[in-house]
């Protein structure tokens, strides 16, 4: 009787013990939130202009990174099915955040034709968005918003450069650097703020970056991973090419932080010496007259704060490395003929005379925009962020042509292979332009043959 009494409370036991384990697992289960939803939408150019490759975020695994698109996004049956892959991307933080980057590659498009596409998988799929692709060939006018320093914490030219998106001015946005202030902060956290703020930009134009000192965190680690720029460089440095313009962005942060390898500065100034050399040969040249370079820090500053940009203190990216002046990119750029420089970093505007060697070379004094004798720089780093604006010097540089502490950014567009029209719009001012103008080269010699 007693050995009959310990089975049934043996079986009692198990069963409470079953349904306890089963309660367990649905109070588990109860509360998780599974983010399937494809969120932080954005676009850049491919290896060529007739590839476009989208990038998306989601917090848990989709097993399925999937691209839907067409010309008419209503009629199903000729919507194109692209596939792509994810990686798992693990913050650097304390609380190891994580979520799933998504990749995929749309090739072969059309020239000029308007796509309609969503992205996501079986669990879930974006809202619906569009991009034109550009014209074939060089003969078109590409134009572009162009800034640096943006966070999502007081990003005043933010409003305005969504609304240019969205009535179609841009071909491409190029953000030289400096995103959210910082992409690392709370986890992650505040680098996913900014990538959503910026969906409603860059998922309908290509969005071609450069990373900024403000990325360094844990190796770059939320810049290289949460964009796909052209090439296999972790988007550290690529070119393109748009219309008549050769661009080339590089990273001045390989510089300043040797700490994560001497090498990548080793790399770079080889990749850079042969990309300007295959963007100079006659036929690329005649194709191609435009050469436009952007990285984070300037050469030039117009401001006493900066520790390595004025004359008495010589910047590392202007002469190189100090004492050894190895890897020095102003000697590569005037030797290759490079057009623009533009830069960011500071927070404010400066459109600087060409300049090399901390001297003026003017086309000529009525017209020193035409036939440059030298590279011709922009500063521009006043889209807006929490830490605010930059104070100019009480006595400016001579080789300072027009500054503003507006915050804005600046629009570029290439008219054909002889001209090239610059205009800075101030957000302060409702969108006026606050400066403007032309560069006009009518003969392709190095500047030293001018």
């Amino acid at each position: 009787m007693r050995s009959l009494l310990y089975v049934l409370f043996a079986l009692l036991a198990s069963v409470t013990a079953q349904k306890l384990e089963k309660i367990n697992t649905i109070a588990d289960t109860v509360g998780k939130v599974y983010h399937y939803q494809p969120e932080q939408v954005h676009l850049a150019f491919g290896d060529n202009l007739a590839d476009i490759v989208v990038t998306w975020s989601t917090r848990d695994a989709t097993n399925q990174s999937v691209v839907l698109y067409g010309e008419n996004y209503s009629d199903a049956k000729s919507l194109v099915n692209v596939t792509g892959n994810a990686r798992i991307f693990v913050d650097g933080g304390k609380k190891k955040h994580a979520q799933y980057i998504h990749k995929v590659t749309l090739r072969d498009l059309k020239p000029q034709t308007r796509y309609e596409y969503s992205c996501g998988s079986d669990l879930g799929w974006s809202a619906r968005f569009s991009f034109t692709t550009p014209p074939a060939g060089s003969d078109w006018q590409p134009s572009l918003a162009i800034f640096g320093d943006m966070g999502n914490e007081n990003a005043q030219s933010l409003a305005r450069l969504q609304q240019d998106t969205q009535q179609g001015m841009y071909d491409a946005i190029i953000h030289v650097g400096d995103f959210a202030y910082d992409m690392d902060t709370e986890n992650a956290r505040v680098g996913d703020e900014f990538m959503r703020q910026v969906e409603t930009i860059a998922a309908y134009v290509p969005y071609m970056v450069c990373p900024g000192n403000h990325e360094e965190k844990y190796n770059f680690s939320n810049y290289k991973t949460r964009f796909n720029m052209p090439g296999e460089r972790d988007s550290l440095w690529y070119s393109f090419d748009l219309g008549p313009v050769h661009f080339v962005s590089f990273s001045t942060e390989v510089y300043y932080f040797l700490q994560y390898g001497f090498k990548l500065l080793t790399k770079q100034f080889e990749w850079l010496e042969n990309d300007l050399r295959e963007a100079n040969k006659p036929e690329n040249r005649a194709e191609r007259p435009w050469i436009i370079t952007y990285g984070h820090r300037p050469m030039y500053c117009s401001d006493e704060k900066e520790y390595d940009c004025n004359e008495k203190l010589e910047t590392f990216i202007r002469q190189g490395l100090p004492l050894v002046k190895w890897f020095g990119l102003e000697d590569l750029f005037y030797k290759n003929g490079v057009d623009v420089e533009i830069f960011a970093h500071e927070h404010f505007y400066t459109r600087l005379w060409p300049i090399y060697d901390f001297k003026v070379y003017n086309g000529s004094t009525a017209a020193p925009y035409t036939n440059p004798k030298a590279p011709i720089q922009i500063i521009t780093g006043s889209a807006g962020c929490k830490e605010e604006r930059e104070p100019f010097s009480e006595t400016l540089p001579a080789w300072n042509a027009y500054h503003s502490n507006d915050y804005g950014y600046t629009r570029m567009k290439a008219h054909n292979r002889t001209h090239l029209y610059f205009e800075q719009v101030s957000d302060d001012k409702n969108g006026e332009i606050v400066d403007s103008f032309w560069i006009i080269k009518d003969k392709n010699v190095a500047y030293n043959e001018l």
